[in-house]
């Protein structure tokens, strides 16, 4: 399938989870389309690039090393990504990248994971946070940024005084995950 065929059956996604499950399934079962996938994905102006998004995601979240051999190409691009319905499952990526590394019995990511890696979620997490965002892709981006936080001592730091900051101004779900992760920094650096 080349990329136009992949962009053209990508307008059949939709909201529904059988419609990004089936696409996600497709992909997985033909790793050679990972690259065109992303491709669309960082296709930032297009419609079809949050569909692509969605099936990524959907991807990542059934087998997070499917990610790994594109890591490249996704944290060199994912700062790009600008439309609301694209940004949430970009972040989300991030968060499950962040929790298989963290759980530290993934050998694959650990050894796949690199400094640049982590570094560039980190800014695109923070980007997220200081941005005008939807609260799911903060939400994301908080527990992505406490987790690789662990490893740079500058991360908490920076996290608790944006969440304090915007805790008053921002919605209920961000004000209940926010107390979540500053209750986990706490705990972490005491």
């Amino acid at each position: 399938m080349t990329t136009t065929e992949l962009y053209q059956e990508l307008n059949y996604v939709n909201h529904s989870r059988e419609k990004r499950l089936h696409y996600a399934h497709l992909i997985q079962d033909n790793p050679d389309l990972v690259p065109k996938l992303l491709d669309i994905l960082f296709m930032v102006d297009d419609k079809v690039s949050p569909r692509a998004a969605w099936v990524f995601e959907f991807m990542c979240n059934h087998n997070i090393n499917t990610l790994m051999p594109y890591i490249d190409t996704f944290t060199e691009n994912m700062h790009k990504v600008h439309l609301d319905s694209a940004v949430r499952p970009v972040a989300k990526i991030c968060e499950l990248l962040a929790r298989a590394y963290d759980t530290k019995t993934n050998i694959y990511i650990k050894n796949t994971f690199k400094e640049t890696h982590k570094e560039r979620i980190i800014e695109t997490c923070f980007d997220y946070m200081i941005n005008d965002e939807k609260v799911a892709a903060k939400a994301y981006s908080m527990v992505t940024l406490f987790l690789l936080g662990k490893d740079y001592g500058w991360v908490h730091p920076e996290l608790e005084l944006i969440l304090k900051r915007d805790f008053q101004i921002q919605s209920a779900a961000f004000k209940a995950r926010a107390r979540h992760i500053l209750k986990k920094i706490k705990r972490v650096n005491n």
